[in-house]
């Protein structure tokens, strides 16, 4: 059976350590390489990370319907989920996991509402989420105080998952997450 796991938070929260987790110990899992029009990170790698495109290219490639979900989650930065991915993990008979955006997400959830199980990963408060983002140390104050005013709106979206995981104890995040998820693919 084609299915997806959506796992979404906001940006901080810890949904990169948790699918990272994940496709550790679940081996019929495969990532979805999300695309993206931002610049590549100095620690990112292509293919691996995101496939990073021109916003032209993203753009045409809107046009052309390639795309299962996208968005612009910043202006000029458009991010979405290629469905020539999506294909290729089912073709390998793998469950397809996100490490995708809330609204995106959301997207996945709706088009496929029986074959995706989709969990939101809940920083424990907004100052503990504040406190990550500038330990990562990858954002300008301005971009910080973007991402923040961006969270409080992705946590009223949260009742529109499946599950919400407070990530205050990573240890216990990682075995809530990998119960779910087992027992999803397992149905």
């Amino acid at each position: 059976m084609k299915k997806l796991v959506v796992i979404s938070a906001p940006s901080g929260a810890g949904k990169s350590t948790i699918v990272n987790y994940l496709l550790k110990h679940i081996s019929s899992l495969s990532f979805s390489v999300s695309a993206c029009s931002r610049p590549k990170r100095t620690n990112e790698i292509e293919g691996k990370d995101y496939y990073f495109i021109s916003l032209n290219e993203f753009k045409n490639k809107i046009r052309n319907n390639d795309f299962l979900e996208w968005e612009e989650v910043y202006p000029n930065h458009f991010y979405g989920t290629l469905m020539t991915e999506i294909n290729k993990i089912w073709s390998e008979n793998k469950t397809v996991i996100f490490d995708i955006d809330v609204e995106g997400g959301i997207n996945i959830k709706n088009k496929f509402p029986k074959d995706c199980l989709s969990i939101f990963i809940m920083p424990p408060t907004l100052s503990a989420l504040e406190k990550r983002l500038k330990i990562r140390g990858t954002e300008s104050d301005e971009k910080l105080s973007m991402r923040l005013e961006k969270a409080k709106t992705e946590i009223k979206k949260s009742k529109l998952f499946d599950n919400i995981i407070i990530n205050d104890n990573l240890d216990e995040a990682f075995l809530h997450v990998k119960r779910l998820v087992l027992d999803f693919i397992k149905k």
